[in-house]
């Protein structure tokens, strides 16, 4: 087949091509720039990236071109992003990203170049159905699975999309890249936000949210502190809080429990288990289901509200006035409104809703 591969600069990226071009297909390397402000060697290494992946192109011996979805990025995430910061909740652009530059963008610049399929590094799998419908796959490395990040992908995008990752560990990923001399294989993943790369975060944000700032104040409403603005900070949070010197507290460290964004609040608690800190009943807005409908009502589903959590036991329930919610068997430390909560049958992920 022509197939397209998104290459990234990365090990998961390289490893990904050369497994297509030892397969016998057609290959195209394609290096997407989606992040122009700033773009400097301090913050983000899209040069050193470009680099590296026309090193693994040149080595692979298939051809690699740059293709600039900025303008989309900006509007399609980037815009999004900072919306939903400046509402006081925290999103998640690595989820956004793939369903409208990887999976959206991308796809349709490889298909207008012929492509049969798309190609990814993430540690996923997709499989078509007896009846032609194709379900999203838990990576088999449980600690590289990424179907979190790919549950809002649809049928149109899942037909189109390998992941020829799925079934190998992430050691063995190094140990191929090693083997077969790609100059890569020794690179550190990334941990940036999607194409926006590895930056003092506050700091990045500061740059586009003003400073507002409140009481940090306990559930009683006593005060203990003054925050620099609702935006920059995420439930669960401990540090950066500046709280110090309490006599009145228990001693343990100060987590973020709440926002009143009404008065400007940040509300805090004091230990990691504290009840407020702890909900069962996580309601989901803007759902998204991969199968094109809401999974059956009842019990039995394994869910996560945050990437790298295990599954955990959950029903799904859908109210009468069309409400969608999961249930969790054992509450859910920290579910965060913004970030995205997933449902699974098993290894396959069903989709899931942005945590009101």
């Amino acid at each position: 087949m022509n197939i397209v591969v998104g290459l990234s600069g990365g090990v998961d990226s390289a490893v990904t091509a050369w497994l297509l071009k030892a397969q016998g297909h057609d290959v195209l390397g394609i290096f997407m720039k989606n992040w122009e402000d700033d773009d400097d060697a301090e913050h983000c290494s899209s040069r050193e990236d470009l680099v590296d992946a026309v090193s693994v192109a040149d080595h692979i011996g298939i051809d690699i071109e740059v293709v600039n979805f900025a303008s989309e990025y900006k509007e399609r995430v980037f815009s999004y992003f900072l919306a939903e910061y400046q509402a006081g909740r925290t999103p998640n652009p690595d989820v956004l990203c793939n369903t409208e530059i990887k999976f959206a963008a991308f796809l349709d610049h490889a298909m207008r170049l012929g492509a049969d399929k798309i190609a990814t590094g993430h540690y996923a799998g997709v499989r078509e159905t007896a009846d032609g419908r194709h379900e999203l796959l838990k990576g088999a490395d449980p600690g590289k699975d990424q179907s979190y990040f790919l549950h809002r992908l649809d049928q149109a995008q899942l037909a189109r999309a390998m992941f020829p990752l799925a079934q190998i560990p992430k050691r063995e990923v190094r140990e191929i890249a090693r083997r077969e001399g790609i100059p890569n294989h020794a690179k550190r993943d990334s941990t940036g936000i999607c194409f926006i790369g590895e930056r003092p975060f506050r700091e990045f944000l500061e740059r586009y949210l003003p400073k507002t700032p409140g009481e940090i104040v306990t559930p009683e409403g006593r005060v203990v502190g003054t925050h620099q603005g609702l935006a920059y900070y995420t439930l669960g949070q401990r540090g950066g809080l500046a709280i110090g010197g309490d006599r009145e507290g228990s001693g343990e460290p100060w987590y973020v429990a709440a926002k009143d964004m009404a008065e400007n609040r940040l509300i805090v608690v004091q230990g990691r288990e504290h009840p407020a800190l702890r909900r069962a009943d996580i309601m989901l807005t803007n759902t998204h289901w991969i199968s094109g409908h809401a999974p059956p009502v009842g019990h039995g589903y394994g869910g996560k509200t945050r990437y790298r959590q295990p599954d955990a036991e959950c029903s799904f329930r859908l109210a009468a006035d069309g409400r969608e919610s999961l249930i969790f068997t054992e509450p859910q430390w920290a579910p965060t409104p913004g970030q995205y909560a997933v449902l699974y049958r098993g290894e396959v992920c069903l989709g899931g809703g942005v945590i009101a």
